[in-house]
């Protein structure tokens, strides 16, 4: 890909490649076409230097947690102008104002006021924050995001916002889920997106899926999943209050 020989790819590359080609894999044997799904590599806690080697493997949507971390690599990789850059973890207020100006989507909407607070200091000359919908889908108490059962009527609220569009719905599926309960709870994602699609909103992704439960989130109509440990290594646990996944 891009020109890299397998022989001089560094270790990020070949574990970038590895991931991407699992991904097409899992569309594939899901009956799905191998494109399908889009990886968004999650480099949150790793350096700008690991995010390059991987964009240089072909990589071009990043996730990131912690906004401090990510601001000060917006302006390390600024050289880089085609990376996406996907918010990943919880907005706070006083952090949305670098959000608006610099990313592209913003996977965890959970509250209205967010929405708000993102459109209004969304500058005019950029094109719409692409945004999903965070859903809490086994109702942990340490996760963000809303109840299955407010997704949509919040959805409906954050799309007649101008300077936002609402693409659908992202969860993080919890932890020690058994296959079955796994399933379930991205079945129940599915059902949200149609009911979203049928309250006049038209959202075409599913984000879920991480490197534990990557297969069967494709199979259950992921469009986006996100990867981290499985392409840059494990990683450092943060301090309590910089996020979550």
């Amino acid at each position: 890909m891009n020109g890299l020989k397998e022989k001089t790819m560094s270790v990020l590359q070949q574990n970038y490649q590895d991931v991407n080609r699992a991904v097409k894999q899992a569309a594939e044997a899901a009956g799905r076409p191998a494109n399908a799904v889009k990886l968004v590599a999650v480099s949150k806690t790793f350096p700008a230097d690991d995010i390059r080697e991987v964009y240089a493997a072909g990589q071009r949507d990043f996730g990131e947690n912690y906004i401090q971390e990510w601001f000060e690599k917006t302006e390390t990789l600024a050289d880089l102008p085609d990376i996406v850059w996907h918010v990943i973890g919880d907005v706070q207020s006083n952090k949305t104002k670098f959000v608006a100006e610099r990313a592209h989507w913003v996977h965890t909407i959970g509250r209205l006021k967010t929405a708000r607070r993102l459109s209004e200091q969304r500058p005019s000359e950029m094109p719409p924050l692409q945004v999903c919908i965070e859903v809490n889908i086994a109702a942990e108490e340490a996760k963000h995001g809303v109840a299955p059962d407010e997704a949509v009527a919040l959805a409906l609220e954050v799309a007649k916002l101008p300077n936002i569009k609402v693409r659908g719905l992202m969860c993080v599926a919890k932890a020690d889920s058994s296959d079955d309960e796994l399933r379930s709870q991205f079945h129940t994602m599915q059902r949200l997106l149609a009911e979203l699609n049928a309250a006049g909103v038209e959202a075409d992704v599913l984000s879920m899926g991480m490197s534990g439960d990557m297969p069967i989130a494709v199979e259950c109509g992921a469009t986006h999943v996100r990867i981290g440990s499985a392409i840059f290594g494990r990683r450092e646990q943060k301090q309590k209050g910089e996020g979550s996944q």
